[in-house]
């Protein structure tokens, strides 16, 4: 089965420069050996040591988070948009005493 893969912007450089790549699997565990395969390191940023998908990296199959639908175990159906997508943090509170 073959599915399209958005690729987030800081991870483009395994890609060279795409932002969208093909990959094969029925489960996400399999497509992000597929994506390892064509394009090496990958797999290292989505995955920690452990081999879990890292803390802040999301993975989507459509609409759904992997986290919520099987992990690394959930179904990729033929032609599916999967999406890698950075989890963004932090940022701050305005300064009461500053001026806009």
């Amino acid at each position: 089965m073959s599915a399209s893969v958005r690729i987030p912007t800081i991870l483009r450089t395994y890609t060279g420069g795409e932002k969208e790549v093909k990959a094969d699997g029925g489960t996400i565990a399999e497509l992000i050996d597929s994506l390892e395969q064509d394009h090496p390191g990958l797999k290292a940023r989505v995955l920690d040591d452990t081999g879990a998908l890292r803390r802040f990296v999301n993975v989507y199959v459509g609409d759904d988070d992997v986290r919520f639908i099987g992990g690394l175990e959930a179904e990729v159906p033929d032609g599916a948009q999967v999406s890698i997508i950075p989890a963004v943090a932090g940022g701050s509170s305005p300064n009461p005493d500053q001026r806009i």
